[in-house]
């Protein structure tokens, strides 16, 4: 007799509560994001909180060819379309992501036009907006709010990085902690969906405190969650931090993180959906080489699941 797979809170044999799971349960399918530049800036760029950005930014190393600011929304749509399309032939619904800096960060009357353009395009089934908590209020929110309750999925994700006001200062965040947990609470107030990004690694963060910020994540309201390891890329405040103060920053090796993100992953409530874990950028972006080589996110996610197979764990275990 063939061993019975163990089926998890979330429905399915994975380890954990993955994101084309998720969007699976939400359109019987696999859906893609589509990335827009809409031309936003940030105010921790343009002098309304400073004009350094955050340490760690360099938004280019992110950014697919497709996306153009010069190019209206509804171009980078059709472009971004037409490049998944040869790319994941099994996508069928498509999710304009608006990535580039704070996409909340311009008048109300501006948001409804770029928003509106979205949804032009049959394929398009939402929008994932990116975006800083502080720039975010509650006129906003019932605007995505309206969108979503004519049908369309909206999810508010949010740059949250880390919980501990000490990092978030170190980086020139621009806002602590209990800002982003205003913003995340008022958003699920709505009923919209919600997300947030993490980076793993800041200087001066240990292993102890990487770990030990689940239960805050867990607080959160949130929906879904993804996390990157620390990456230093050239032309960054954090590049000149980093040449002045190495011993503040430790590059973990990849099987030396798996097994960091895995301790973090036990402790993360079942219900949270995992984005991702990791990220990778080109490597013309990066300060110093990688430590762990060319490797892509589909190699990075099958030696998370084996690690979690050979540890006999999964999401929420320790939880």
């Amino acid at each position: 007799m063939p061993e019975t797979q163990q089926i998890f809170p979330w429905g399915d044999s994975r380890r954990f509560n993955s994101y084309s799971a998720y969007f699976r349960r939400l359109f019987g399918g696999r859906v893609q994001k589509v990335v827009i530049d809409a031309g936003f800036t940030c105010p921790n760029r343009d002098g309304t909180i400073s004009t350094g950005g955050c340490t760690f930014c360099n938004n280019d190393a992110f950014s697919p060819s497709y996306s153009h600011k010069g190019y209206s929304v509804a171009r980078q749509i059709e472009e971004g379309i037409l490049f998944h399309r040869n790319r994941y032939r099994k996508a069928q619904k498509y999710l304009a992501y608006f990535q580039s800096y704070s996409n909340t960060y311009k008048s109300l009357a501006e948001l409804r036009e770029i928003y509106g353009q979205a949804f032009g395009h049959p394929d398009v089934v939402g929008i994932v907006v990116g975006t800083r908590p502080d720039c975010v209020d509650e006129a906003k929110l019932d605007y995505f709010a309206d969108l979503a309750a004519q049908g369309h999925y909206v999810i508010l994700e949010y740059g949250i990085e880390s919980v501990y006001d000490r990092t978030l200062k170190r980086v020139n965040r621009g806002h602590d902690f209990a800002t982003a947990v205003r913003a995340v609470e008022l958003t699920k107030a709505r009923g919209l969906h919600c997300g947030a990004h993490f980076i793993l690694g800041l200087p001066g963060e240990t292993d102890e405190m990487l770990v030990g910020q689940a239960a805050a994540i867990n607080a959160l309201p949130l929906d879904t969650v993804k996390f990157h390891q620390l990456q230093i890329f050239k032309d960054t405040l954090m590049a000149r931090d980093y040449a002045e103060r190495p011993e503040d920053y430790r590059f973990r090796a990849l099987p030396e993180y798996i097994d960091l993100f895995t301790d973090l992953l036990e402790r993360l409530r079942p219900g949270l959906v995992i984005e991702r874990f990791a990220g990778e950028a080109p490597p013309r972006y990066h300060l110093n080489p990688s430590p762990w080589g060319l490797v892509r996110n589909e190699r990075l996610l099958q030696l998370l699941e084996k690690r979690l197979e050979e540890r006999d764990t999964w999401q929420g275990k320790r939880y």
